[in-house]
């Protein structure tokens, strides 16, 4: 028979990875806000604040969509829903007003420029060449 102190160390040994995994940030979210992910060094981080129900946030998706499929290579295009659970601390870290916010960030992670509301697309792209996306 197993022992009751057996199964409760095999119980608490399996809830510590399971928090210990909950509590740690997912690498593809912390390699976001630097504008790398699996060792790929972006030029730009676009990173879109709005949300899904949003209307103007709705017509960003398929700039966003067409940024990432022109410029995937150099362009980290990152969206947060802001009205989520998980969206809503971004709100504090990028100190959001109004959404849509669209915030680049450089290759070593600063910011350097923002934008409110709708962005076009060929006015997006001006401010990705300043970092020599092309």
């Amino acid at each position: 028979m197993v022992s009751i102190k057996r199964i409760c160390g095999v119980f608490l040994t399996s809830l510590s990875f399971f928090v210990i995994s909950c509590n740690s940030q997912p690498k593809s979210a912390f390699a976001d806000k630097e504008g790398k992910n699996n060792d790929t060094i972006y030029k730009v981080t676009f990173i879109e604040l709005g949300s899904v129900r949003c209307i103007p946030c709705q017509q960003m998706q398929p700039v966003m969509k067409s940024i990432k499929g022109k410029y995937g290579t150099q362009v980290n295009v990152v969206f947060y829903d802001v009205w989520t659970e998980a969206g809503a601390p971004y709100t504090k870290q990028y100190n959001i007003e109004a959404i849509p916010t669209q915030v680049f960030l450089d290759k070593d992670g600063k910011e350097y420029f923002r934008h409110v509301g709708f962005f076009p697309e060929e006015e997006l792209v001006k401010i990705l060449n300043q970092k020599g996306v092309k």
